[in-house]
């Protein structure tokens, strides 16, 4: 907003007039705002401002203590050919009041906006007309599929009747190769060059007259310019030509040029399809109908239809329609495309599926939890799509190159039109070589460059279970030399088992056996480890009567005309027992940081039986997550709330370097802080509610699967597996898209320092310059494309 301007700024909050005041106070100190008047009654601010953005003023407003309502909306694109054509569109869409932050890509060809909820629709999609351009609003419902498929058909049999066309005319310039010297009659070159240069070209001077009203340049203006120059330079030789003489005519210049970048922009398409191919395979998990389940009675019903808490049966083979939770049933459900979880996942009562997930062999009825945009499946597909939409911190530099790209290029092609016919060549040389210049100079490469690559990264990551929430964290990945992780939930199962256990006389499996008939039925942590150890053991547990429940110490029942107990240290104190033989081990496993159990005998002979000790197990793919961070030299630390022993115990086994035990959960985000205070880049690693702090205060924070959503929102990157190996390969992801917008950044310049200086000094054909840049956008994304291959 560069002119002065009446804004209305929703507040919300507000409860009295001294908030009133502080809002306007707050408003006031903004540069840029004239005058602001607060209405409590209306919860708004009527603002006049000129030249101060959107953002700094909901800032203002948060900073007072109160929230500016927003939200956001995405808008496709349609008539976009390069970077300027981007730049032109955020600059419209963000001078409409309310409008705060505008991000537009080429590769996916929309908009994403954050907006006041006062903002008419209308007029954004009159502010991208009027830039040239046309806009629509995204329908969830609508796949996006149908108008791309309708538009790369039409793009086929233009680029397909461009080439018949312009083909004829090549054949008399690559038979002088072969020493033949022919030339096909001067009406017809006219004939076949002018459907290309004003029927199938027609799209490059809509574009650059818009261009031009617009007072900008795109890629289009370009070829218009270069195309028509030696279109008219054609029909000037063939007017100006004696009768019965044949001319120099370079009607195949203008038309072959068209024809190569028709085709560059057809294979651009077709590449930059397959840079949503993630997208697209997400939607396409969403089921239509469902089998609703009423009185008993089965219904075949449309998704929306159903409603929270709904019972919907899921038969053999079917995609799940809803998240919900299992209540009858046995089966597997492959979560493949979901989590990236490439084995079956078991489901019984009580399990939770996610919509889209594919049913294995059983029947299961399922109670609705989430349904539409708060599934799983559209969450996932929301965070992929914004991660697509954002920009990389480099794409700036890109963007600044961009926005005076196109003008430099036109004055370079009037310097050397000048500077030829400066050094007494003919017009006819001179207009060709300015002509090479303009066709050469392609700002599609460099537009293309990152968008593409984050695309192709994002969504080969999303495949395999890793889900990037936006392009900055993905961009700084790559650099990280340090990796902090939480240890209950992300390194370990979070749920107790047995690690260790010693028996006084008998055998492990006569201990288990006891100690499994005491536990019976409890719900406590430790009794599920026991009882755990004894299914996988296949023991059958006796009955035990009289089972009592000792507060604070543990167990007792009787067995078989004996009084047995199973509890801690202060039990065994209590019952006048002594550890013996065990108080060595007892001594090693606490300074490991376990939990002892003692079972005991205290009636009619009172002595020590066993003992055992209990410890959160290590996640399977702990230690070679933390092998392969090694492998690639970044140093691994464990910021744990548990004691010294736990942590240490973790930390030796797995080879962490270095170990932050007992930290509160409010003092895990200063851990980080110091880490990074060392000047390397860390990630945090967690899962649990108190890392929320910690992932926020990182470089980069990973939330693992399975944790809780405010992790989730806290973290840059989601892994949908509670696997640790998926750490070390999101990190690998990151260096190959990084690697990738390098490489397309250096294509993509590359070819305009070369080709632009040749153009200019003659030694380039225009012809050979539209195929060069053509060839240009098409191996950017094709470039970028690699990066599907992609595997953990």
């Amino acid at each position: 907003m560069t002119d002065s301007t009446t804004l209305d700024l929703p507040i919300s909050g507000m409860t009295c007039a001294s908030c009133a005041g502080r809002v306007e106070r707050a408003l006031g100190k903004v540069p840029g705002v004239r005058s602001a008047n607060v209405n409590l009654a209306s919860e708004r601010a009527r603002l006049e401002v000129a030249g101060a953005p959107l953002e700094s003023l909901i800032q203002a407003v948060r900073e007072a203590g109160y929230q500016v309502p927003s939200h956001s909306l995405e808008l496709a694109i349609d008539g976009m050919t390069c970077a300027s054509c981007v730049g032109r569109v955020e600059r419209a869409l963000a001078k409409v009041p309310g409008v705060g932050t505008v991000t537009v890509n080429l590769a996916s060809e929309r908009a994403h906006l954050q907006l006041l909820e006062s903002v008419e629709p209308a007029a954004l999609l009159q502010a991208v007309q009027d830039a040239g351009y046309q806009a629509r609003l995204l329908d969830e419902r609508q796949p996006e599929a149908d108008p791309a498929e309708r538009r790369l058909a039409r793009e086929r049999w233009a680029t397909l009747l461009a080439l018949a066309l312009a083909t004829p005319l090549v054949v008399p310039m690559v038979a002088e190769w072969f020493g033949l010297h022919w030339m096909l009659p001067a009406w017809v070159q006219f004939a076949l060059a002018t459907p290309v240069q004003f029927i199938l070209g027609a799209r490059f001077y809509s574009a650059a007259w818009k261009a031009l009203r617009a007072r900008t340049g795109n890629m289009d203006l370009l070829v218009a310019l270069g195309t028509s120059a030696a279109y008219g330079l054609s029909l000037y030789q063939w007017w100006q030509a004696p009768a019965g003489a044949m001319p120099h005519l370079y009607f195949e210049t203008a038309a072959v040029v068209i024809a190569l970048i028709l085709l560059g922009k057809y294979l651009e398409s077709r590449a930059k399809r397959q840079t949503t191919s993630a997208i697209r395979a997400l939607e396409a998990l969403r089921p239509e109908r469902a089998t609703r389940v009423r009185d008993g009675v089965e219904e075949n019903v449309a998704i929306a239809d159903l409603r929270l808490g709904d019972l919907v049966a899921v038969k053999p083979g079917e995609r799940f329609p809803v998240d919900g939770e299992v209540l009858e049933g046995q089966s597997h459900a492959d979560e493949a495309l979901i989590s990236g979880e490439s084995l079956p996942v078991p489901k019984q009562p009580g399990a939770q599926v996610t919509a889209g997930a594919i049913n294995g062999e059983g029947r299961l009825l399922v109670r609705t939890n989430a349904l539409g945009g708060e599934t799983m499946l559209a969450r996932i597909i929301r965070l992929v799509e914004d991660a697509q939409a954002a920009k990389a911190p480099i794409q700036k530099l890109v963007d600044k190159v961009s926005a005076v790209f196109v003008p430099v290029v036109v004055i370079i092609a009037l310097l050397t039109l000048l500077a030829w016919l400066g050094l007494g060549a003919g017009l006819e040389t001179a207009l060709l070589n300015a002509v090479a210049v303009l066709v050469i100079a392609c700002p599609c490469a460099l537009g293309l460059a990152t968008p593409t690559a984050i695309m192709a990264g994002t969504g080969a990551a999303a495949r395999h279970g890793i889900l990037i929430k936006d392009a900055e964290a993905l961009e700084i990945a790559h650099a990280v030399t340090s990796v902090a992780f939480d240890k209950t939930g992300t390194l370990t199962s979070g749920s107790p088992r047995i690690a260790h256990l010693r028996t006084v006389d008998g055998g492990e499996d006569d201990l288990l056996r006891l100690a499994g008939a005491l536990q019976r039925g409890s719900e406590h942590p430790l009794a599920k480890a026991v009882l755990e150890a004894s299914s996988e053991r296949g023991l059958n547990l006796p009955e035990v009567s009289d089972s009592q429940a000792l507060a604070g110490r543990g167990i007792a029942g009787h067995l078989d005309g004996r009084r047995l107990a199973l509890g801690n240290r202060r039990l065994l104190e209590e019952s006048g027992l002594q550890a013996g033989d065990l108080a060595a081990d007892a001594r090693d496993w606490e300074a490991e940081g376990r939990t002892l159990s003692w079972l005991i005998e205290q009636a009619p002979n009172p002595h020590v039986l066993g003992l055992f000790a209990f410890g959160d197990t290590l996640k399977p793919g702990s230690a070679e997550a933390v092998e392969r961070l090694h492998a690639r030299g970044i140093r691994t630390h464990l910021i744990s709330g548990d004691n010294h022993g736990s942590a240490n115990a973790v930390a030796k086994v797995l080879g962490i370097d270095d170990v932050h035990a007992e930290v509160l959960p409010a003092d895990k985000a200063a851990e980080v802080a110091a880490l990074k205070a060392d000047g390397g880049v860390v990630a945090m690693v967690g899962d649990g509610i108190n890392d929320a702090p910690a992932l926020a205060a990182a470089d980069v924070g990973i939330a693992m699967g399975g944790g809780t959503d405010v992790a989730m929102h806290a973290a840059g990157i989601t892994l949908m597996r509670g696997d640790p190996r998926l750490v070390p390969a999101a990190l690998d992801i990151s260096r190959r898209t990084y690697a990738k917008i390098r490489q397309n950044l250096f294509w993509a310049f590359i070819y305009n320092l070369i080709g632009i200086p040749l153009a200019a000094f003659g030694l380039l054909d225009p012809i050979f310059a539209g195929a060069a840049m053509a060839f240009s956008s098409v191996s950017v994304v094709s470039n970028a494309l690699l990066l599907k291959r992609w595997r953990p």
